[in-house]
C-alpha cells in the first residue's frame, strides 16, 4: 500500500499511538490528519478554553511530526467529507482512527465506514487509545456494561493491558496534500486567564514530575482543597496529549498507596467511558430515572446566576466556582460540592450544571462530565443516590484553615481560620464590613425541599 491516513481526534500525541503506528507500518506514506469538525462547533463544544488548549496540542503535535520528517494536515468542515477528500487525492487504501464512546463518535465511525467502503478504502478503529481498557472489554454476566464501579474496578485491574508504544522515528507525508495553518492560541478570544499550556511535551513533563514527587501523597491528600495535591492531568488526558495506557503503566510501577489511588482514579475515567459507550443517551438523559421534578432555568434563574457567578453566600461553593471561571479547571472535591449544592440543595436540573461546566472546563469530557454530574445528582451510578454534601462541613474538613476560600473569595480575606466558612455568624456590625452576600437559603430548607421532592416521586 502506498498511502494510509491516520485521523487524529482525542489522541493528539505521537507516543503510544496505535493508529499512527499501524498506519505507518502498512504504507510507504501516511497522512496525519486533524479535522476541525464543524458539527462540534455547531454543537457549542468548541468553547474558548478548550479551543485554546486544542490549539496548543495541535501546535505541539505538528512540531513532533516535523521533527520526524512529517507534518500535520489540518482541514475544516465535515469530518467525513474531509477524510474522503484526502483519500480521493492520495488514493489511500486505509484510514486509522481511535475508537470513541459518545453517540457522536459512534455515528462518525458508521458514516466513515460507509463512505470509505464506496472508495474501496478500509476503516480501522483502534481500541484502548483514549482509555486504558476498551469499553466492552470487561462486562458482567448478562449485561453490556458495569453499572457499579467497585466490581468494574476489580475486573479492570485484572484485565491485561497492552504495553505502551514508542513514538515513531520517521513519518513520511505525501507532498501533494494541502493543509490549513495550524490554529494558534493567540487567535482564540475570551480564554480564561488561568488556562494552562497544552500539548504532549507539557503532558509528559507533568506526568514525570507528578510520579517523581507528587503521587506518593495522593492517597491522603487528594481532597485537600488548598494543598491541591492532584495531578492536574485531566485536560491532557481529555485531548489525548497523554496516553492513559502509559499513565497506568508508569504509575503501576510505583509501590505506594498514592500511586494505587491514582490508578483507581484512572479506572474511574474508563468506567464512565464504558457506561457512555453502552448508553450514549446518558449524555443528556437520566441514566436512572428517579422521576425528579427539577427546578428549571426559568424557575430558578436567580439561584442559578448566583451559583454560576460564585455569589451563593456559601464560601467554599463560591471559591470553587470562581476557580472554574479563572482556570477552566476545578479541584475534584470542589466539583462534588458545587454539583451537590446545585442539584440537592437548590434542586436544579443537573443538566444546567453540566452545561455550565462544559462551557468552561478545559477537560470538559462528555463521559466524565455528564456521568459525574449524574452521580452527584442521584440519577447516575452512585449506589447512595440520596447523599447530600453539606458545604459548611465539607469546607471545614477539606479547607480547615479557610486558605482555599480566602484565595478565591478575597472579600473574606480578613476572616481567620475556619470562620471563613461561616461569615453569616459574624456580629451584624462586622458582617457589614464584608462585601459578600448572605446565603441563598438555609441549608436545612434546601435539604428538606430535596427530600420532599424525592418522597413525592
Amino acid at each position: 500500500m502506498n498511502v494510509s491516513v491516520v485521523l487524529f481526534t482525542s489522541d493528539l500525541r505521537v507516543h503510544d499511538h496505535p493508529p499512527l503506528r499501524a498506519a505507518l507500518d502498512e504504507a510507504a506514506e501516511t497522512v496525519p490528519l486533524f479535522v476541525r469538525d464543524d458539527r462540534i462547533d455547531a454543537a457549542g463544544f468548541a468553547t474558548p478554553n478548550r479551543s485554546a488548549f486544542l490549539a496548543d496540542c495541535l501546535t505541539v503535535l505538528g512540531e513532533a511530526l516535523r521533527d520526524r520528517g512529517g507534518r500535520l494536515v489540518v482541514r475544516s468542515g465535515d469530518v467525513v467529507d474531509e477524510v474522503c477528500a484526502v483519500v480521493d487525492a492520495t488514493g489511500a487504501g486505509s484510514v486509522h482512527v481511535a475508537g470513541g464512546v459518545s453517540g457522536y463518535a459512534q455515528g462518525r465511525e458508521e458514516r466513515l465506514r460507509s463512505a470509505l467502503a464506496e472508495r474501496d478504502c478500509a476503516l480501522h478503529v483502534h481500541d484502548a487509545v483514549v482509555t486504558a481498557v476498551a469499553p466492552g472489554a470487561v462486562t458482567p454476566t448478562g449485561n453490556d456494561h458495569f453499572a457499579v464501579f467497585t466490581p468494574y474496578f476489580r475486573r479492570w485491574a485484572q484485565q491485561g493491558k497492552r504495553k505502551p508504544l514508542a513514538a515513531p522515528r520517521v513519518v513520511r507525508v505525501p507532498d501533494s496534500v494541502d493543509s490549513e495553518a495550524v490554529p494558534s492560541r493567540a487567535d482564540v478570544p475570551d480564554v480564561s486567564p488561568g488556562v494552562p499550556a497544552g500539548g504532549e511535551a507539557e503532558a509528559r513533563s507533568r506526568l514525570t514530575a507528578w510520579l517523581r514527587s507528587g503521587v506518593a501523597g495522593y492517597a491522603d491528600g487528594h481532597d485537600d482543597l488548598p494543598g491541591d495535591r492532584t495531578s492536574r492531568l485531566s485536560p491532557h488526558l481529555h485531548f489525548g496529549a497523554l496516553s492513559p495506557v502509559e499513565a497506568v503503566h508508569r504509575a503501576s510501577k510505583k509501590d505506594n498507596a498514592g500511586a494505587e489511588a491514582f490508578v483507581r482514579q484512572l479506572c474511574w475515567r474508563d468506567f464512565h467511558h464504558q457506561v457512555l459507550a453502552a448508553r450514549p443517551a446518558a449524555a443528556r438523559a437520566d441514566y436512572r430515572d428517579r422521576r425528579d421534578h427539577w427546578r428549571g432555568e426559568d424557575e430558578a434563574a436567580d439561584d442559578i446566576a448566583a451559583w454560576k457567578e460564585g455569589r451563593t453566600g456559601f464560601p467554599v461553593i463560591d471559591a470553587a466556582m470562581r476557580q472554574l471561571a479563572h482556570e477552566g479547571w476545578m479541584h475534584n472535591r470542589g466539583r462534588l460540592l458545587v454539583a451537590s449544592f446545585l442539584t440537592k440543595t437548590l434542586y436544579v436540573d443537573w443538566r444546567v450544571g453540566a452545561r455550565h461546566f462544559l462551557r468552561h472546563l478545559v477537560d470538559g469530557d462528555i463521559a466524565n462530565n455528564q456521568l459525574n454530574w449524574q452521580w452527584v445528582a442521584g440519577t447516575g451510578n452512585d449506589t447512595r443516590p440520596n447523599r447530600v454534601l453539606n458545604p459548611v462541613l465539607q469546607g471545614r474538613r477539606h479547607d480547615p484553615d479557610g486558605a482555599y476560600v480566602r484565595h478565591w473569595v478575597p472579600e473574606l480575606k480578613g476572616l481567620e481560620g475556619a470562620a471563613a466558612h461561616e461569615p453569616w455568624k459574624l456580629p451584624a456590625d462586622e458582617r457589614a464590613g464584608y462585601d459578600y452576600p448572605e446565603p441563598l437559603l438555609e441549608l436545612s430548607a434546601g435539604l428538606a425541599r430535596f427530600q420532599r421532592a424525592r418522597d413525592r416521586s
